[in-house]
């Protein structure tokens, strides 16, 4: 089919989807599979990952040659840009529910289990003797006594490294737009390296938790809360850094103008929201 600039590409019939699906239920089975003790579980688990990997190159490496061959318009760019910062609306959403459940347990749960208001009295009935100190693992020191993360170590130095990334990310974009390729390749390739960093430093901080200081995905609301709040940036780092990667091959590649190099920006988009995660992280789980 041709098409003028005036034209919105409409694109043909795709079988990604519905891959997609297969493999997205896949892995949500094989999960809850695995979580019931189903030794099949894990097998399911990984199929899904296959197949979704599968799905996302194949997807991904269609728009890519699509956007190359110049059948996208002003109007098809718009719509990037709008799918993508709903995309990013919908990640806030997700950590702000678990920024929302530590909030509650710091300034509501803890307070009352400790008998703060008297219309509960679970300080004089339910756990006699229970303060109302963070980080806690609970009335009853589920998972058993345990030490918290230190502040000023690895949190600090890894928050150092992400700000960095922000910073030689923002660099290759201006050089981008300015025309400079090996500038642009200099800064992606930085980034992802500080990226690869900041999760060799989790990975030994968790290292640390799990082995020296009993701080566990069990250790009371203070474990669960910290693990799912840092596991998940973690995983987001992860998503993000392949995103980067991927932009840096196709630097390589030649692809991106000063003109047309959306893909790039919403990775960076989404670099810097991952940026702006930690922060509050370090603020709110590690610091305060």
């Amino acid at each position: 089919m041709a098409h003028t600039a005036d034209d919105y590409y409409v694109p043909h019939g795709s079988y990604w989807p519905i891959l997609g699906s297969i493999g997205l239920t896949t892995l949500l089975v094989g999960f809850a599979m695995y979580l019931n003790q189903s030794g099949v579980g894990g097998y399911l688990m990984l199929g899904g990952v296959a197949i979704t990997l599968v799905m996302m190159f194949g997807w991904f490496g269609t728009v890519i040659n699509e956007n190359q061959s110049g059948i996208y318009n002003a109007q098809v760019d718009r719509s990037f840009r709008w799918g993508m910062f709903w995309f990013i609306v919908s990640e806030v959403m997700f950590f702000g529910g678990f920024f929302g459940a530590l909030f509650y347990a710091r300034e509501f749960s803890v307070p009352w289990l400790a008998g703060e208001g008297a219309k509960l009295a679970t300080g004089e009935y339910l756990w006699k003797g229970y303060e109302a100190v963070w980080p806690t693992n609970g009335p009853k020191d589920v998972g058993g006594e345990f030490e918290p993360m230190e502040t000023w170590g690895l949190p600090a130095l890894n928050t150092l490294i992400l700000l960095s990334s922000g910073a030689t990310l923002t660099w290759a974009h201006h050089a981008l737009k300015s025309g400079h390729r090996g500038k642009l390749i200099i800064g992606l390739a930085l980034t992802v390296a500080l990226g690869a960093l900041f999760l060799f430093f989790q990975a030994m901080e968790y290292r640390e938790a799990y082995t020296h200081l009993n701080l566990t995905l069990g250790s009371g609301i203070y474990g669960s809360t910290f693990f799912m709040l840092t596991g998940f940036h973690g995983m987001h780092v992860t998503i993000g850094a392949i995103m980067l990667l991927v932009m840096l091959m196709r630097a390589l590649k030649g692809h991106f103008t000063p003109d047309n190099h959306f893909a790039f920006e919403a990775a960076a988009w989404y670099w810097h929201f991952v940026d702006v995660v930690w922060l509050l992280l370090f603020i709110f789980v590690y610091w305060l």
